[in-house]
Order: C-alpha cells, then structure tokens, then sequence
C-alpha cells in the first residue's frame, strides 16, 4: 500500500454494547466501481457486511456516496491496523442510482486530485524559467 488517498475517508458505524454505536473514520487506500481497501484499528472479518458512507473533503462542500454496503472480502493486518478489501454489494454500478453516481464524481475528482499531486511531485514545471 501507498499511502492513503486524498481527502476522502469512509466512515461506518460499529456497536459498542446493546444499544450505543460509534462513528468510526478509517482512510482509504484504493478505490474503484467494485469495491475499495480501507484501513482501520476495528476487527472485521471476511464475510462481515459493513455500511459506508464515503465522503471527500472539497473546498466548499463534500462529496458523499452515503449507505455503500459492502462486505469484507479479505483482512490484511499491519501493525496494528488491519487494511480490508471490500467489495460494493446491492448498488448499481452502471451509474443507475444515486450512491453510484457519487461514487463516480468522486472517482472522477480523486483521478483529477492523483494527476496534479503526481504532476506536482514529478520536479519542476516545464516551461517554467527561474526568476534571478
């Protein structure tokens, strides 16, 4: 794993106890139509279904694909972390419903983010000349 993507997270509910649930935030590490690796200090296990709400951070507002139900396909731990794949369940991945039309805008936004860091990072500016 790289490192985490740009300004986006997933956040899920875990219960703690018989009627308390905590809101968890845990960064992710891929995303595609399918499904996303996420990394979180929470115990999950493959077969386990999980509700995300992704949500990337804009300069004015956020994006969200709210409600992603997706099941835990594989737990890799790291330290003392685990990062899991996780595949979408029960959405539509041609862009037929709401969750998968802002799935798409943000994988648009984040292919647009991942350009100009990579652009960024690459050196210098062509065409840019050193003022003396």
């Amino acid at each position: 794993m790289n490192e985490a993507l740009p300004d986006l997270v997933a956040r899920f509910k875990v219960r703690q106890g018989l009627f308390k649930k905590e809101l968890v935030e845990a960064s992710l590490y891929e995303l595609d139509g399918y499904g996303c690796v996420m990394k979180t200090d929470r115990v999950f296990n493959p077969g386990d279904t999980l509700v995300l709400d992704l949500v990337m951070d804009m300069p004015f507002d956020k994006i969200r694909a709210e409600g992603m139900s997706g099941l835990v396909t594989e737990r890799r731990k790291h330290c003392s972390n685990f990062f899991y794949s996780i595949d979408f369940v029960e959405f539509d991945s041609n862009g037929n419903s709401s969750p998968a039309e802002k799935l798409r805008r943000i994988r648009e936004v984040l292919s647009k983010k991942q350009s100009l860091r990579s652009r960024r990072s690459s050196g210098s500016v062509p065409g840019f000349r050193q003022m003396a």
